[in-house]
């Protein structure tokens, strides 16, 4: 299987270059900017993932020979673009947030400069990503900020295909989850694994007490039992009479999960395993954990919810062309007008207003022309929100890999603390903090 990126797009894309090779305006400096119109679920911040899985697409964005037979076979482009396509190499520039940062309506997650061509082709891949990742991780920093500082881990690679599931575990890390059970997201991301037992493996056995004996045979008391597959009550007794009150935790996948946690915690405390951690399961979500929130839970393994996006699939992000040269070299800001999906042209910087270390505005600062907007001035706190990316075609490889994806969770960390108190209700509201634009001179 070829290892080129370069056909996961959308046909349209390949003929709107086909047709701007024929009319002349293809290689035409243009400025794209992929951004949400809104907060899906009416949530109150965003959270953006998927950058650095992205530029690792962008490396691999080749059209090779198994790929030109194939737009050949079907006759999607003409020979003309084949012949371009042979040679593509993105060499423009790419700017956006970092991976991690919090954005709102109207924030320039990514700007992408280049011919039109170049830039155009990427709509797609972009979307695909960004979509996807900041989907999970705007799911997964709500379910932390619920949790407080009780460690969540995510284990829904069974709710999802089987890469998306890698890269819903890398998405939940970077916003907050501190463990996953899809190994090869371990291996890729540099993600803590975890694991022990399902019930398959009590049922497998004579009772559940040669099912808990082999278990700690195996893994040492350290452990962590499931105590649900028949009575819970029993499972407590026969866990503790057979590791000990020095046994690691225990499971609860099934029940009214505040009432059963609470006697779990009552009858291990009354056999003398104080220190046995409680890890529930069962199909948590945001509002499930915060429920949770007064009960003798130690730590949260949540599935669907987190690799679905938490009832918000996509973040319903949107790739439009914002500024393009005209014929006689000057530029053009252009926008989208209709009803409902407008957006606002001209090549932007953003940063963040803060008061006391608090956030208070998404500033935007538009330009009419090409030339980078000017840095912020005369305000006491004000974070700038982008950073480069890609210079020239040439990709900052310290946004990718594990070490990019380290990074990334160690900054949303940071800029969460940065949210206004009313930004961590789990309520559908407006946004935490409004989105101003201010227009400057370019």
């Amino acid at each position: 299987m070829s290892a080129s990126t370069a056909l996961l797009t959308d046909r349209y894309e390949l003929t709107m270059v086909d047709a701007a090779l024929r009319d002349g305006t293809a290689h035409r400096p243009s400025v794209f900017e992929l951004f949400g119109r809104r907060l899906p679920g009416a949530r109150r911040f965003g959270v953006v993932a998927g950058t650095g899985r992205l530029l690792s697409h962008l490396r691999e964005f080749r059209f090779g020979d198994d790929e030109l037979k194939f737009l050949r076979d079907e006759r999607v482009v003409s020979d003309e673009t084949l012949a371009y396509l042979a040679d593509f190499r993105f060499t423009g520039t790419i700017t956006g947030y970092r991976e991690g940062e919090l954005y709102f309506p109207g924030s320039p997650i990514l700007t992408v400069e280049g011919t039109f061509a170049e830039a155009v082709i990427l709509e797609t891949l972009a979307l695909s990503i960004l979509n996807h990742d900041s989907a999970v991780a705007n799911a997964a920093a709500r379910m932390s900020v619920a949790a407080g500082d009780r460690p969540l881990a995510e284990m829904g690679s069974r709710r999802a295909a089987e890469q998306s599931a890698i890269a819903a575990a890398r998405a939940a890390y970077i916003a907050g989850f501190g463990a996953t059970s899809n190994l090869e997201a371990g291996r890729t991301w540099g993600i803590p694994t975890m694991g022990t037992a399902a019930h398959s493996w009590t049922l497998l056995h004579e009772t559940e007490e040669d099912a808990f004996r082999s278990q700690i045979d195996a893994l040492g008391l350290d452990t962590t039992l499931l105590i649900d597959t028949y009575d819970i009550r029993q499972g407590v007794e026969t866990a503790i009479r057979v590791a000990g009150t020095g046994l690691g935790g225990v499971r609860i996948d099934s029940g009214d999960l505040p009432t059963v946690a609470a006697a779990v915690r009552e009858q291990l405390d009354a056999l003398g395993a104080t220190g046995t951690k409680i890890t529930v399961t069962s199909d948590l979500d945001e509002f499930a954990i915060a429920a949770l929130a007064a009960s003798p839970v130690d730590a949260y393994g949540v599935g669907t919810s987190v690799v679905t996006g938490s009832g918000a699939p996509t973040a319903g992000m949107v790739y439009k062309l914002v500024a393009r040269q005209a014929q006689d070299g000057s530029w053009v800001s252009v926008a989208k007008a209709s009803t409902d999906k407008s957006s606002k042209g001209g090549r932007k910087a953003a940063f963040r207003t803060l008061d006391a270390g608090t956030a208070t505005h998404e500033l935007i600062l538009v330009a009419d022309g090409f030339e980078a907007v000017p840095a912020v001035a005369g305000r006491a706190e004000a974070r700038a929100l982008q950073v480069t990316y890609v210079e020239h075609g040439e990709i900052d490889a310290a946004f990718e890999g594990t070490g990019g994806v380290a990074d990334a969770r160690a900054h949303h960390a940071r800029v969460r603390e940065e949210l206004p108190v009313r930004a961590l209700a789990l309520s559908r509201s407006d946004p935490a903090i409004p989105t101003v634009y201010e227009d400057v001179e370019g």
